[in-house]
């Protein structure tokens, strides 16, 4: 089966790091896409909404002839386009896995990014260009900090600086992404196709109650990680992988 992987705001493919190759070892063929304005395509203009995402993302594969129907797996701002994908195109989609994603009106503005944050995102805003000073602070803010040795966090760090130099993301479009992601609207009812919800509980970004409540309101299994922060499949793509296969199982995927 094929799946595709989206992730989320200002990251691109290179950013799922070892947890696509876990994936590929499930017998899965993973095709990982970049949104506009981040990876290949960051040269482009983000657009302003998730629906303009979406078709993007269907126009490359339309391009690589890929045969539906997909798997699709997206994490935070991917999550919004994969869902919208699962709605807009059902006869496209096996099944939805959504990673510490939120999405009106499941939940308000402030479970949607910790407003202890907003300081620093206003700070991080105003010093876009120095590489060295946003990774450090995404990885703060996205990864787990406490059961992680200093040496990873330092490797991490220094690799995506390198997908930074090789592929920047402008400040206008980071802030184009987070407008498309703050207006997307999730359906109040599920998809079609079967429906995995995962999160963390020590999320320090999103407030996990958003996965639960999407997962209620859908009626659809949802799993949460102990200790993991927001980039769930960079501290424990060992878990994800579990549950990931687990539900394809029982969904007879």
């Amino acid at each position: 089966m094929n799946v595709i992987l989206l992730r989320g705001l200002t990251r691109e493919a290179g950013h799922w790091g070892s947890f696509a190759n876990a994936l590929h070892a499930l017998g899965l063929n993973i095709i990982a896409l970049d949104l506009p304005g981040n990876g290949r395509f960051h040269q482009l203009d983000s657009p302003m909404s998730v629906p303009a995402m979406l078709s993007f993302a269907r126009l490359q594969l339309g391009q690589r002839s890929q045969q539906t129907p997909y798997l699709l797996i997206g994490m935070s701002l991917g999550g919004m386009v994969a869902a919208e994908w699962a709605h807009q195109h059902p006869q496209e989609v096996a099944g939805l896995v959504l990673i510490n994603t939120s999405m009106r009106p499941f939940s308000n503005p402030i479970e949607r990014l910790r407003p202890s944050h907003w300081l620093l995102l206003i700070q991080m805003a105003l010093r876009w260009k120095n590489a060295q000073f946003i990774e450090t602070q995404i990885h703060a803010l996205t990864c787990d900090q406490k059961n992680q040795t200093e040496i990873k966090q330092k490797i991490d760090i220094k690799d995506w600086l390198a997908l930074r130099k090789s592929a920047p993301v402008s400040g206008i479009n980071a802030a184009r992404q987070l407008w498309a992601a703050a207006r997307y609207k999730g359906q109040p009812k599920p998809p079609a196709a079967p429906v995995l919800v995962l999160s963390s509980k020590q999320d320090g970004l999103v407030n996990p109650i958003c996965s639960e409540r999407l997962a209620k309101a859908w009626q659809v299994r949802h799993c949460q990680h102990a200790w993991a922060g927001h980039d769930l499949p960079h501290d424990d793509e060992e878990w994800v992988c579990h549950q990931i296969r687990a539900w394809m199982q029982s969904v007879e995927l």
